[in-house]
């Protein structure tokens, strides 16, 4: 019994040995070419070897392992002599610091020159396949086919008839098929003469195109071109070209060809010098052929440039420039409804200092209001040279009292038509002023004096039934100014009873300022060109009540501060595994203490009104025409001014905001003496899921402005609705649409709406653009717009990215 037990166990342990996967290590030695100075050590695993010499004949998951590198079939030849694989069955490459991963049906490749031939191939860099799942470890995934793969050395790789693609194989979407592919790993991929294909269908054919591998740096090159259908355009064609100057600078340099209209030119330079500076300049222009019987130019230019530097000593340089050389040509050919109806032109740029509190600030600024759509229908306001010097309060000792200054020196003119002031006129300007705020019992109470005094080298006669005319004679303006602003204590209820999980908090805080302004009686004679020159007397006592409404999760806070695993995430396929040392970061590392969420504002009402003790604000007013004063416009910044009165409109500011889903501003003025709503607007914003709403209002009732050039009054009643509705996001796969509306009721008259609907991918995605503009007789156009976006490629059509509504 012992003997026959004896030979079982032995003839199981045979079986065991026969049935294990053998491994072999051979020392191999120097190359013949002498490339290398010693032996490379090259692991290799079969269930079948054969030796003869140097050639192994292996059969049965063979696995080699050499230098970070995995070569596996089904059956392989290897010669330990010269390094050479022939392998057959599904023959597998894999590794490399870019993740290398190559399947052919058999291939040739030698261990030692790192090169080789692969026939059937399905390859990839930047994916680490772990199973069924794939895990990124680039940025740039890329995913190859080919008749025959020819690895010419280390990360470079030549595809013969093959098709490249970033989509997950073996069904990709889009596909760029060329006769001949040359691939550096870590790099790019140049392609010769390729077919761009969706979803198998023919689309465009390149005889070279370029495509990243790795996340580059920026490189010169042609853009994806762009094409178009337009009502008033026709057929648009564009292209663009990139050039990267250096590692801090870049430009884009295009042109479009509108089949009915013309040429268009744009450009976008942009530089960062140094991480706190950067400089932008934006170049767009059409040189038009006309539209319309007969035909009506509607071209020009708008440049647009925008910079930044700090500089030592606590010291800044800033500009910010916008030409535009008419404003039809914003009307008719700007892209977005917001810009095209956009009258205005600001550009300024200054140097400021701060020391200790102290500002100055050297400045030039030029402003523009174009009127209407004739030349030379517009109002330029220039500042330049301009001075301005202030600082923060500060206190007087150990005393109660603060003081600060407002001081300016500047160079100012003004051009309309029908109204021109000298080429620079002279406006000095200084405001010391004295505060001291106390607090008793809870009141506070703040005095605060102030004088003013104004010098200009250029006044304007006393208007009549129009705008006065400019003379060259000075004329000084000065002024008292006082206020009292007193706070009483607050009043606040915490609710005992949460409602929808929260506890609430309602407070409501009043507050009473009086204001008086003397001195100032010659306001008609003062000439217009910023806040500085409204100025007048007053005597008021503005009131008004702010309620709050606070709110506070009582759920109990869910502390987790332990990092993910980064084995979790080898089962998403579309995401690489963050660092441990990233995972640490975003949750605060080790035995993190989360901050308690705090008290959160929900809802803020004020409601405020003036009572005017001097109704015509010291004889500043004319009666039957709408007047701007300093203290009206920074109470409600809308013009209710046309006759003497006592009362202001009253002003409601509401605010409510609920979180991520619910966010609503209203403001609302009411006119207590016409009994109307002056001025409403409103914005309401709600989200719910991939779900979102976008609403606003704007209703405007003032005094109709009588414009410059001619003696038409523009309307006094503006009632306008816009609103966005949509599903989905812009990187959410499968469909994604949304519609955009601006509608005047006044005229009953659409002005602008916009359907877009997208379809995602996993590594592309389509989007259509239907857009109408209706701006009267300069515009009433119907676009028709796509864009086709590849993955690390970019994006092919018109539809802007910056454009879209989702």
């Amino acid at each position: 019994m012992t003997s026959r037990n004896g030979l079982l166990i032995t003839a199981l342990l045979l079986c065991h040995l026969i049935a294990a996967l053998p491994v072999v290590t051979s020392q191999l030695p120097p190359s013949a070419s002498g490339t290398s100075s010693g032996g490379e050590e090259v692991t290799i695993e079969a269930r079948q070897q054969e030796k003869v010499g140097d050639l192994y004949r292996l059969r049965g998951d063979v696995v080699i392992h050499f230098r970070g590198y995995i070569l596996s079939a089904d059956e392989i030849t290897y010669n330990a002599a010269t390094g050479e694989a022939t392998g057959s069955g599904h023959m597998v490459f894999d590794g490399g610091p870019n993740d290398e991963h190559l399947e052919a049906d058999h291939a040739t490749y030698n261990v030692k020159t790192d090169s080789g031939k692969f026939y059937d191939v399905n390859g990839t860099t930047g994916a680490r396949f772990r199973g069924k799942h794939v895990v990124l470890t680039s940025s740039n995934p890329f995913y190859f086919t080919g008749d025959e793969v020819d690895k010419v050395g280390p990360a470079h790789f030549v595809v013969l008839h093959g098709r490249v693609t970033t989509c997950e194989l073996p069904h990709p979407k889009w596909t760029f098929q060329a006769e001949k592919v040359v691939v550096d790993v870590g790099d790019e991929a140049k392609l010769y003469h390729s077919t761009f294909r969706m979803f198998g269908i023919p689309i465009f054919y390149f005889p070279y195109v370029q495509h990243p591998v790795e996340r580059l740096g920026r490189q010169s090159g042609f853009l994806i071109p762009s094409i178009g259908q337009s009502s008033r355009k026709g057929t648009t064609l564009g292209e663009s070209f990139y050039w990267a100057i250096n590692r801090s600078a870049d430009a884009t340099f295009g042109a479009e060809y509108f089949s009915s209209r013309g040429w268009a030119q744009h450009m976008d330079f942009r530089a960062r010098p140094a991480q706190n500076s950067f400089f932008n300049v934006r170049y767009s222009g059409v040189l038009d052929r006309g539209f319309g019987n007969p035909k009506v130019d509607q071209g020009g230019e708008e440049v647009r440039a925008t910079g930044q530097e700090t500089l030592g000593h606590n010291m800044r340089a800033v500009v910010d420039i916008d030409y535009l050389s008419r404003y039809v040509y914003r009307l008719a050919f700007s892209e977005t409804f917001t810009q095209a109806v956009d009258s205005e032109a600001r550009s300024n740029a200054f140097l400021s200092k701060e020391w200790n509190g102290y500002f100055f600030n050297l400045l030039a600024s030029r402003y523009q209001n174009f009127q209407s759509i004739q030349r030379g229908d517009v109002i330029t306001i220039l500042r330049a040279p301009s001075f301005d010097a202030t600082t923060v309060e500060r206190q007087v000792g150990h005393s109660r009292v603060f003081w600060s200054y407002d001081a300016a020196a500047q160079g100012v003119s003004r051009r309309q038509p029908e109204f021109v002031t000298g080429n620079l006129d002279g406006r000095f300007d200084v405001a010391p002023r004295v505060a001291m705020p106390l607090l008793l019992r809870g009141w506070s109470v703040r005095p605060e004096f102030s004088v003013r005094n104004t010098y200009y080298t250029e006044r304007q006669t006393t208007p009549l039934n129009g705008p006065g005319v400019p003379i060259s004679q000075g004329i000084n303006r000065h002024d008292f100014e006082g206020s009292l602003e007193l706070r009483p204590p607050a009043l606040s209820r915490i609710f005992d009873r949460p409602l929808l999980g929260h506890k609430l908090k309602h407070s409501i805080e009043p507050r009473v300022t009086y204001r008086f302004v003397g001195g100032i009686d010659n306001f008609p004679n003062i000439l217009r060109f910023d806040w500085r020159d409204v100025a007048s007397d007053t005597n008021e006592i503005e009131y008004a009540v702010v309620n709050r409404l606070f709110a506070k999760s009582v759920q109990p806070e869910q502390e987790s501060c332990a990092a993910p695993d980064e084995e979790d995430y080898s089962a998403f396929p579309t995401q690489a595994a963050p660092s441990l040392e990233r995972s640490l970061a975003n949750t605060g590392g080790a035995g993190c203490k989360p901050t308690p969420a705090g008290a959160r504002q929900v809802v803020t009402w004020e409601l405020a009104q003036k009572y005017f003790l001097d109704d015509t604000f010291g004889g500043a007013l004319i009666n039957g025409r709408r007047n701007v004063f300093t203290t009206t416009a920074e109470f409600s910044g809308i013009a209710f001014l046309t006759d003497p009165r006592r009362f202001s409109p009253i002003v409601s500011r509401l605010r409510v905001n609920t979180g991520h889903q619910v966010d609503v501003d209203w403001e609302l003025d009411y006119d207590t003496k016409k009994g109307h709503i002056q001025a409403s607007t409103a914005l309401v914003n709600w989200k719910l899921g991939d779900f979102f709403v976008a609403g606003s209002h704007a209703y405007l009732q003032v005094p109709g402005e009588i414009f410059v050039s001619t003696p038409f009054a523009g309307p006094n009643v503006f009632n306008q609705f816009r609103w966005l509705v949509g599903y989905g996001n812009p990187n959410k796969r499968g469909v994604n649409a949304a519609v955009n509306l601006g509608f005047d009721v006044n005229s009953r008259f659409l002005q602008y709406s916009a359907f877009q609907t997208s379809y995602n991918w996993d590594c592309c995605g389509l989007s259509f653009e239907y857009r109408r503009f209706a701006l009267g007789s300069v515009r009433n156009e119907n676009q028709f717009r796509f864009a086709l976006s590849l993955a690390n490629v970019g994006t092919f059509g018109t539809l802007r990215r910056q454009e879209r509504l989702f």
